[in-house]
């Protein structure tokens, strides 16, 4: 069966292949912290639900411990090293969910069902914020199944980036924020386009945009929060024409070829 992927919003993915579903940094929330969901439905509990969850860094819009604690009793929660450590909060759940919890580092990899999940290196500060030390890498991962797709979590251009990750055929790749400020930690639209550039994949779908924006920011500077799709999928076209990409809606989810 073809890979499918489903954008829930922000970085929030599920990832289906051979039977397996795979679920990217939970966030199910309306509000939390200074932000406010201002685009998209509450993802309903159908979302929660995955064989596997992959959480690729620290940060509390990547990992939420309100979200982790929806989901099913047992599941199976992959995280980078260190966290237990820096995250008090996913002893409690481990306990409280009986949540069955793996910490990796680039370059580890681990099986789930049919499908083999492998840790990436990524460009980005991995500690819990505002506090804390750098204890925990971030990371992003590559899910080889039918296809082999490439979730970035949050990340910047590096040198060696191709060699890192690998061939990808589908890569999920962040294109804004949560503000309107982006620090070259980040990928937006246009550094998105490079990347695919550099990883040659067959489809890509933009994410990490449109979804969360600070509460009493609604006026300032907008096209931040609504453009970085639409200029992803202009820019993208421009450098890596004979990608495909899928821009889509929230809740909405697609078969992006795959070559392989």
């Amino acid at each position: 069966m073809p890979v499918e992927v489903t954008w829930w919003g922000h970085a929030t993915c599920t990832i289906e292949d051979s039977g397996v579903r795979v679920l990217t940094d939970p966030l199910f929330a309306r509000r939390f912290a200074h932000l406010r969901r201002r685009r998209g439905a509450l993802p309903g509990p159908e979302a929660a639900v995955a064989d596997v969850v992959l959480v690729s860094h620290l940060h509390s819009d990547h990992l939420h411990l309100p979200s982790l604690a929806r989901l099913p009793p047992g599941s199976r929660l992959i995280v980078p090293a260190g966290a237990m450590r820096s995250v008090p909060g996913l002893r409690m759940l481990r306990r409280a969910r009986r949540l069955r919890i793996t910490e990796v580092a680039a370059g580890d990899e681990v099986r789930a069902g049919a499908v083999r999940v492998r840790a990436v290196p990524a460009l980005h500060d991995g500690r819990r914020l505002p506090v804390g030390p750098h204890r925990s890498p971030a990371l992003g991962y590559v899910v080889e199944g039918e296809a082999r797709t490439y979730f970035a979590g949050d990340t910047g251009l590096f040198d060696g980036m191709a060699e890192a990750i690998g061939p990808v055929d589908v890569a999920l790749l962040p294109v804004g924020g949560w503000g309107p400020f982006l620090g070259p930690s980040h990928l937006d639209a246009g550094r998105a386009a490079q990347a695919l550039v550099r990883l040659a994949p067959c489809s890509a779908v933009p994410v990490h945009y449109g979804t969360y924006w600070p509460i009493g920011m609604d006026g300032i500077r907008p096209h931040e929060f609504h453009a970085p799709g639409d200029e992803f999928v202009r820019q993208a076209a421009l450098l890596a024409p004979d990608v495909k990409v899928h821009r889509l809606d929230h809740g909405e989810r697609v078969r992006p070829e795959a070559a392989r």
